[in-house]
């Protein structure tokens, strides 16, 4: 099939095209059409310059396993750039079409908007002062990861931002056809630029590089856009709350764990993690420094032209004597205060640029302790300028800048640390060794009573001086210079360089209360003796079903603890709490891990009411379904009523944050939408009846045991992993350089080897998928078989009534869609064993079609995922190609699996890392 055909069907690449006589048409309304024509004839016309035998390929007239490896590369490479130039079509055709809603029916009717929430919200006679109380406490904090889920370079985001700018340019009617000309002609230099520039990371990506990874997305879009976001809210409350005068506060900000995640990467040591807090903290300052620099253009008010309030005069007079450098500025703009005190500002501000770079340079003058004092001075500009008449260019020049310091402080993000129970518990092992002159295997068993006792007696003991410990491991050195980090840069930086501490695979009260321990080692506390208060948040991840079983009675037996809540109550008053998403659905399936992460928020979110501690949860989602991704305003809709109280986190990893936030129009609106959605949940709680239907939670527990019963008869069979390995991609995940963690644990021999990742990331480049559907098909027939005509309907009612059951439903559907068992089948033919594998792919035969059965009769719907489609239309886009890759990597597999020749085999291995990253493309998600 032409592939132009089956991306756009109105469209035929039949005649031979030339860029130079092609009259790119209007880019107009909301389809899409005239934007893929335009992207596909520039992709087809480079082709033709580069290779082109591989035309054919992309028009899908070809049968590229024919080709030699090398040449089956190029022709990967260009199906992925095709998807990717795809999706920036899909990008800016979503953004057109809100702005035909916004344009066309108002703001309100924009789904995901402030407006929309307000307006419902005014009309369900929701009073002022609620919206006040929200507001006063609402915290959303999205944070990225450094997960390896991202195959997509820097050097590559930024030439394809620059082509959805240029697409937006082609939409405006005002060029003549010379400029529209000149406009493809950049256009096709970007395409061509990617099409050279290498998709596979030659390397292993370091720490370092992650980091500017992440900063990208500031530089580009964050910076700007989030201050505007409170804008956004501001000016909803003033339409639908008129009478009323609210004060936005930073309510959104991010946070990351690239540089500070070091569980299971020794790659991030507190040397990286300094480094990363200080490029975090300079990109900040050298963006408000620019933000400065265009003040001190714009503010050239002289005296003679408007008199300068009095108190604006002795803010100027202090700042002046200050600088040490008074009258040198005052020359230099006579008359003019405003700029005068920008200058003052700026120098201030330069001054602290050059005190944290990683070779401090220390400049004569006054710097900035904090991001508090560059608020303050900004605040003292503002009221200048109201003061002296001028209100408008205080609100539009100077406040949005103060905003930006407000969000984005000495930091630019949160900086979270992420660690594993075992290595806190090694080091406090080697602590207590030290303490008592014994050896760490001497130590009490962590879970003892006598280990309660020590860490109880070391917490409350009182400490003016750091103490000195011999014969510490390197490891356990390690994990305290990373504690004694913390305290430094929280005083030297900022107070919000870092986050909170993170402690996964926490296991029980002890594992928490030795993270305080050492943050007391480190003197993170209030007070100098170091027994009231820890000023760093220790957040428990519970990953695991049993995990997060256990995780309501600790955290009840911990919010006893009076250390414990006197720290909540001086960080903000809220404890937080880490869920994660990908290890529960691989000990458990889809269904389970899904009910049991809604169980485990229900009930610690009652384990809080009870101890007058309210719990916030932080959620460990991934991209994909399987990972926890889902629809944003639909996934917090769907969340345990109560559960949200104002605060909410979320992990954005790897392709997520690009989708997200690698354009302006984009980001606005998926930080709009998920900060509108987390008021709205907050606003209906309070109108919607409370607690759970005690037939649709039993219904749930039934079909999760059912549905994990079915999911663990699979993954305990006996050559399931062999079969795995064999039979997708595994092992050569590892290949990929798209992350700094070590890929361990690829080549492995039990199931609890297998990181959640790579085991998502393979199921699903192998087109079974079996970690976002496998035994629901069975739970949902065991259910009505047992219950009868009356479980059927109450299965329906719960389709119709209960957000979550629906949200798990139409998320399997989906997934449903992707799976291809004709395609899985050419995989499973990779595995040896016949007889192993024929028992394996005929059990995923039997529960999919016994699945999508299922879905139909629950749902009612005459086809999968019929309620959907746009996304119906997406995928059916991409899967004929797709699909063709999927065939071409079986191939490559077999071939890079066999090949003894070393030359051919690192041929074969580039093109096979191509249609990985190829087939994560199309898809839109890794792992």
């Amino acid at each position: 099939m032409d592939l132009a055909m089956t991306l756009h069907p109105q469209f035929s690449l039949s005649a031979p095209v030339s860029m130079d006589s092609f009259a790119p048409p209007m880019i107009t309304g909301t389809e899409p059409d005239a934007a893929t024509e335009i992207l596909f004839r520039a992709l087809v016309d480079v082709c033709r310059r580069h290779a082109p035998e591989l035309e054919a390929v992309l028009k899908g007239e070809a049968d590229i396993s024919q080709l030699t490896p090398e040449l089956m590369g190029r022709a990967l490479h260009a199906q992925g750039l095709w998807f990717r130039l795809l999706s920036i079509v899909e990008e800016n055709t979503a953004m057109r079409r809100r702005r035909n809603v916004e344009r066309t029916q108002g703001r309100a009717a924009v789904n995901g908007t402030f407006s929309h929430v307000l307006a419902e919200a005014v009309a369900a006679g929701v009073k002022a002062d609620e919206i006040h109380a929200l507001l006063n406490d609402m915290r959303i904090r999205p944070t990225l990861t450094a997960h390896p889920t991202e195959a997509k370079r820097v050097t590559v985001l930024e030439k394809l931002r620059r082509i959805y700018l240029i697409l937006r340019e082609l939409e405006l009617p005002r060029w003549t056809e010379r400029e529209r000309n000149s406009l493809m002609a950049e256009l096709r230099d970007q395409i061509e630029l990617i099409w050279m520039t290498g998709e596979l990371q030659l390397e292993k990506a370091t720490v370092v590089r992650e980091v500017s990874w992440g900063l990208h997305f500031f530089d580009e879009s964050l910076f700007d856009t989030l201050p505007e976001l409170v804008e956004s809210l501001e000016s909803s409350l003033a339409e639908y709350y008129p009478d009323e005068t609210f004060e936005v506060p930073a309510f959104f900000q991010f946070g990351s764990w690239i540089g500070g995640d070091r569980d299971g990467n020794p790659f991030v040591t507190s040397s990286v993690t300094r480094t990363t807090l200080k490029r975090n903290g300079r990109a900040s300052m050298r963006r408000f420094r620019a933000r400065i620099v265009d003040l001190g253009k714009l503010l050239s008010i002289t005296e003679q032209a408007l008199p300068t309030p009095i108190s604006f005069r002795k803010e100027l007079t202090a700042r002046l004597a200050a600088s040490g450098d008074g009258e040198a500025i005052q020359a230099r703009n006579p008359g003019e205060h405003f700029r005068q005190f920008q200058t003052c500002i700026l120098r201030k501000l330069d001054a602290t640029i050059e005190r944290n770079k990683e070779e401090p340079v220390i400049l004569p003058g006054p710097f900035y302790v904090d991001a508090d004092e560059l608020i303050n001075d900004l605040r003292a500009l503002e009221q200048g300028l109201t003061d002296a008449g001028c209100r408008s260019l205080a609100t539009n020049q100077v406040r949005p800048v103060r905003r930006m310091v407000e969000i984005f402080r000495f930091s630019t993000v949160l900086l979270d640390i992420r660690e594993n129970s075992t290595r806190t518990t090694n080091t406090l092992r080697e602590m207590w060794a030290a303490v008592e002159g014994a050896t760490p295997a001497d130590a009490p068993d962590v879970e003892s009573s006598a280990w309660r006792a020590w860490l109880t007696a070391e917490l409350s003991k009182p400490r003016t001086t750091r103490r000195v410990l011999e014969g510490l491991s390197d490891e356990a050195r390690e994990t305290l210079a990373t504690f004694a980090l913390v305290g430094e840069m929280r005083t030297e930086l900022d107070r919000e360089a870092v986050g909170c501490f993170i402690l996964s695979m926490t296991r029980s009260v002890n594992d928490i209360l030795g993270v305080y321990l050492l943050a007391k080692e480190a003197r993170i506390y209030l007070d100098s003796p170091g027994v009231e208060i820890c000023q760093l948040p220790i957040v428990p991840l519970f990953e695991t079903i049993e995990d997060l079983r256990a995780a309501p009675s600790i955290m009840k037996e911990l919010l006893s603890i009076p250390l414990i809540r006197r720290s909540v109550r001086w960080q903000g008053g809220f404890h937080e709490v880490m869920i994660g998403y990908s290890d529960s659905n691989k000990d458990g399936g889809y269904f389970a891990s899904n009910w049991e992460l809604y169980k485990a928020q229900a009930k610690l979110t009652e384990v809080g009411q009870q101890a007058g501690v309210p719990i916030a949860f932080f959620h460990g989602r991934g991209g994909s379904v399987s990972r926890g991704g889902a629809p944003t305003a639909r996934a917090i809709a769907a969340q345990p009523p109560g559960s949200i109280r104002r605060q909410y986190r979320v992990t954005d990893q790897g392709e997520v944050v690009s989708f997200k936030y690698s354009n302006r129009g984009t980001a606005a609106y998926q930080m709009e939408l998920t900060a509108a959605s987390i008021m709205e949940q907050v606003l209906r709680s309070k109108t919607e009846k409370q607690g759970s239907r005690p037939e649709f939670d039993d219904a749930m527990e039934a079909l999760s045991g059912a549905s994990r019963a079915i999911y663990i008869q699979l993954i305990q069979h006996p050559g399931l992993v062999e079969y795995f390995q064999n039979a997708s991609p595994l092992d050569e995940l590892a290949l990929l350089n798209i992350g700094s963690r070590p890929a361990r644990r690829f080549g492995a021999r039990s199931l609890s080897d297998l990181r959640a990742i790579p085991w998502v990331f393979a199921w699903a480049q192998n087109r079974h998928i079996i970690t976002g559907w496998y035994g629901i098909g069975s739970a949902l027939q065991n259910f009505i078989e047992v219950r009868g005509e009356d479980g059927e309907t109450l299965l329906k009612s719960m389709f119709e009534q209960s957000k979550p059951f629906r949200l798990i439903l139409d998320e399997v559907e989906k997934t449903l869609r992707m799976v291809d068992l004709s395609v899985a089948r050419e995989y499973s033919k990779l595995a040896p064993n016949a007889q192993t594998r024929d028992e394996i792919f005929a059990l995923i035969e039997a529960e999919y079609a016994l699945t999508c059965e299922m879905c139909l009769r629950v749902s009612g719907g005459g086809e999968i995922a019929f309620r959907y489609p746009a996304f119906r239309e997406r995928l059916s886009e991409r899967l004929p190609v797709i699909n063709q890759v999927s065939r071409e990597q079986v191939e490559l597999l077999r071939r890079y699996r066999s090949e003894t020749d070393e030359f051919k085999r690192e041929e074969t291995k580039s093109a096979l890392l191509l249609s990985i990253n190829c087939i994560a493309v199309g898809f839109g998600a890794t792992g």
